[in-house]
């Protein structure tokens, strides 16, 4: 019975092909190591603090606008057009939300009128673009002076929110027993998702192996699945350490940001839906050409816009505790700079959910380090633009170079 061997050409091609996979996909995964040298970096700034295990938990829950909002902003962007009322639409269906409350509404109550409201603006706002043409800057910039209006209308100075059960949203966990110092139900999550992304990899391999399709060298399979494991487990790590002597491990604000990036990829890259929002930036005479109904998927984009922001004023208004005028200055800024260095293109057609979540993450651990750091608001909006600017430079470069 005669053993295998591999030889010394198949190895070298191996080997080649490996190397040629690491450079040729540097530009997609260099976002990736962007997002450790940042953290690195203010790890070092911070003396260690930033990675401490409630920190990691407050950079989740205070910055969960910018992830949620990015997502709603990554298909926008994708199909060519801006949304600039983010933040004043926040403030709105916060003060809205709040002055329920007040009122003797029940708290989940309140949360279906907010989800609503965010639907009807979002409809305004693609009415006007899909239907009646114009563009999208033009129309959320009005909308951007309109919803900061009626914020100062509706909220006044502050309307406080003191209901236990909504504000649990933004600052309580998951329930968990806890082994130890850590927290079960975090730990149990973490290795079903090490679990979970190396059978996906492995099976992704085996059935472009299958199909007789080109397929990625089992050894950059492999460090892909070492890779992912490794930032797995050591989130898993912090995040069960964290809490106090009562809750722990995994944040709501987490589970809500989870299941969000989870049903909106698999509706971008799974869907029709996606792909006409693909087709639709990439070309979209070619997208009228080939019987895709543009203007449904221009107001359903924004549709979506609506509805995600309506989440993001939830926890945000959660998180404060009380509504005014001034909540969600800026917001879209933030949104907008975590698709671009994310790698959505400023020309529209490309840009995928993990790229505006870890662009997102970016500015997250700026903020976090930044007032960690107690440095000025005014040199942190000063560095989050020279970053903005940067990755958006970057981008235009590398599609030079690769053209």
């Amino acid at each position: 019975m005669s053993t295998a061997t591999v030889s010394p050409a198949a190895k070298k091609g191996e080997e080649q092909s490996l190397k040629s996979l690491l450079l040729g996909n540097m530009r997609s995964y260099g976002i990736y190591l962007a997002l450790v040298l940042v953290i690195v970096v203010f790890q070092i700034l911070t003396s260690g603090r930033l990675l401490n295990p409630n920190n990691v938990v407050a950079l989740f829950q205070q910055n969960a606008y910018v992830l949620i909002a990015a997502i709603g902003m990554l298909m926008i962007i994708i199909a060519t057009h801006i949304d600039l009322s983010v933040g004043s639409v926040v403030a709105f269906i916060g003060g809205v939300g709040a002055l329920a409350m007040k009122h003797g509404i029940p708290w989940w109550a309140a949360i279906l009128l907010m989800i609503a409201i965010g639907l009807v603006i979002g409809a305004w706002h693609g009415f006007w673009v899909a239907y009646v043409g114009v563009p999208g800057f033009v129309t959320t910039l009005g909308g951007m002076l309109i919803f900061r209006g009626l914020a100062t209308v509706v909220a006044g100075e502050s309307i406080p929110v003191s209901n236990a059960a909504f504000r649990a949203i933004s600052k309580d966990y998951v329930p968990t027993i806890f082994v130890g110092p850590y927290a079960l139900t975090a730990l149990i999550v973490g290795i079903a998702a090490i679990v979970l992304v190396i059978w996906s990899q492995l099976t992704k391999r085996a059935k472009a192996v299958k199909n007789g399709l080109p397929a990625q060298p089992m050894s950059f399979v492999v460090l892909k699945c070492v890779v992912a494991a490794l930032a797995i487990g050591y989130v898993t790590y912090l995040l069960a350490m964290s809490g106090n002597a009562t809750q722990g491990g995994i944040p709501i604000v987490l589970v809500i940001i989870g299941v969000l990036v989870c049903v909106y990829y698999f509706v971008l890259n799974r869907m029709v839906f996606g792909r006409n929002v693909y087709a639709v930036g990439g070309n979209r005479k070619a997208a009228i050409l080939s019987g895709i109904d543009t203007k449904k998927v221009d107001f359903e984009i924004f549709l979506n816009m609506g509805f995600l922001v309506s989440i993001a004023s939830i926890i945000t208004l959660s998180r404060l505790a009380s509504a005014s005028a001034q909540t969600g200055m800026e917001f879209e800024m933030d949104a907008i700079a975590a698709c671009f260095i994310g790698g959505t293109a400023v020309t529209g057609g490309i840009g995928t959910i993990p790229g505006a979540m870890v662009g997102a993450l970016i500015m997250g651990v700026l903020n976090q380090g930044l007032s960690i750091m107690g440095v000025d608001a005014a040199w942190v909006k000063t560095i989050k633009g020279l970053v903005v600017i940067a990755a958006v430079a970057y981008d235009l470069l590398s599609k030079k170079k690769k053209g």
